[in-house]
């Protein structure tokens, strides 16, 4: 099923033994671009299915094989603003304490919508371990709320205030 760019319950670990061939480079360049040049939403699954560009093996040949039918099935999809009387800045940030495997560290994304549109996003693997759960998702949020407040002041230089500004969390642990 691809409508969504997720994989559900995919856990990529990486081989040290097999090593890379040129066609898993090429899709993944080919991935890159497409996410790059059109398709925004496909970015944490490419970030996730790079880091085992070096040694790929069937999981990850899966997932990226997956990133191509949600792309093929979902041709016409484009990103729309919608402007109305009440566009508010939404925020929204996820931390998976669980994170990648091998290196035992979280992985967390945030996203800000204005307009019904996307228009920041981040999404990383982090480059600490935090102690707990409460601890990665106070940073996360911290992290989210500094690029809402930079928004918020581009938004006001654009004639754009708004009375409240909203930041939802989540997290899976």
């Amino acid at each position: 099923d691809s409508i969504s760019p997720t994989i559900l319950n995919l856990k990529l670990v990486r081989d040290n033994k097999k090593k890379s061939n040129k066609y898993h480079i090429l899709l993944q360049c080919s991935l890159f671009y497409a996410m790059i040049c059109t398709r925004l939403e496909i970015a944490h699954l490419v970030g996730v299915v790079s880091r085992f560009l070096l040694n790929p093996r069937k999981d990850s040949w899966e997932a990226m094989k997956h990133i191509l039918q949600y792309l093929r099935d979902t041709l016409g999809v484009c990103l729309n603003f919608f402007g109305d009387n009440q566009t508010v800045l939404d925020g929204y940030t996820y931390a998976n304490v669980v994170g990648d495997i091998d290196p035992g560290k979280s992985t967390s994304w945030y996203l800000m919508i204005f307009a019904w549109g996307t228009i920041s996003w981040q999404s990383r693997l982090k480059k600490y371990v935090a102690l707990s759960a409460t601890e990665a998702e106070y940073i996360d949020a911290i992290e989210a709320c500094q690029e809402m407040l930079w928004l918020k002041k581009l938004l006001h230089e654009l004639g754009l205030m708004q009375e409240r500004y909203n930041l939802h969390c989540d997290s899976q642990e």
